[in-house]
């Protein structure tokens, strides 16, 4: 185990190192940065005196390596509308959005796990169908526009929840729902098929042939064996509500890593935008090292490969 755990780890820094590379000369390719910064009506003069204050007149691998050093000791850089350190702004945001993705993806697990084993177990009857016809509306109905329908019904029609917001608990169920109900569709179809490949094994006939009950041969026999697709998706899937919430979290107002990438797009704060970038990416590949040592506990074959 203790071999395979640091295979993993491994991998997950090349990854992440990886993603940091990219991440940074992308931006940087995008434009001149200090023309940017500049304005359009800034004389050569100007955006010559920007381009060295901001370091940018280096050459490009000299940036990427004192940004990095720099970003492993905590110092993520200085934005450049807050006039802040970004790490202060990324630490003050982040909390939003991690409550906003951890929740997301326990109601869609809470939805999705059970939903889709009752399918498994009734296999072509109205229950199937309808965990079928729920992954499929998930699937095919885009975040932002159950986001507006939910604000349109529970927030403008009923007024049973605010419509934008982070300074209440209330305020965060809508955006929940809508990411969760965009997440839920590929966990229901792999609790449904995993179930359906576990309940037809060997294994299980002679669990049966002991005259089990049914809610015995479910969770202690079938779900063990049937959710370790799912943990691995799960840790996916919380990356995904995590990086993915800036549409969510501009729709309603959260103030979050999300919402905050999107305000430093606009305002051309790149330190704030390579900060984010690379936080989320530690985050997807933190979350699926995880899953992958998980699964490893859960299934022993795992750590021979």
């Amino acid at each position: 185990m203790l071999n395979y755990a640091l295979r993993r780890m491994a991998l997950a820094l090349l990854v992440a190192l990886t993603v940091s590379v990219i991440g940074f000369f992308l931006i940087r390719l995008s434009g001149d940065l200090a023309r940017t910064l500049a304005g359009p009506n800034a004389t050569a003069e100007q955006i010559a005196n920007i381009s060295r204050a901001y370091g940018l007149d280096r050459p490009l691998v000299v940036q990427f390596l004192d940004w990095l050093f720099k970003f492993l000791g905590g110092d993520f850089g200085q934005s450049f509308y807050f006039r802040s350190p970004v790490a202060d702004l990324v630490i003050a945001r982040l909390p939003n959005t991690l409550i906003l993705g951890v929740s997301a993806l326990a109601v869609a697990l809470l939805v999705a796990v059970p939903l889709g084993m009752a399918a498994a177990a009734r296999q072509g009857g109205w229950t199937d169908r309808f965990a079928q016809l729920v992954a499929a509306l998930g699937q095919s109905m885009p975040n932002f526009w159950v986001a507006l329908l939910l604000m349109m019904f529970l927030g403008l029609e009923l007024g049973l929840l605010p419509i934008s917001g982070s300074r209440s608990v209330s305020a965060f169920v809508m955006p929940v729902l809508a990411l969760a109900f965009a997440a839920q569709p590929a966990l229901l179809r792999l609790t449904r098929a995993g179930m359906i490949e576990v309940l037809e094994a060997d294994y299980m006939r002679t669990a049966r042939a002991k005259s089990l009950s049914p809610a015995k041969l479910l969770f202690k026999h079938a779900l063990r064996n049937a959710v370790l697709p799912v943990v691995s998706v799960s840790a996916v899937q919380l990356g995904h509500l995590i990086g993915g919430s800036v549409v969510i979290e501009s729709i309603f107002a959260i103030e979050g890593i999300g919402y905050l990438a999107w305000e430093s797009i606009l305002r051309t704060d790149f330190p704030v935008v390579q900060a984010i970038l690379v936080v989320i990416a530690f985050f997807y590949v933190l979350l699926s090292l995880g899953a992958d040592l998980l699964n490893a506990l859960l299934d022993p074959r795992i750590r021979g490969n």
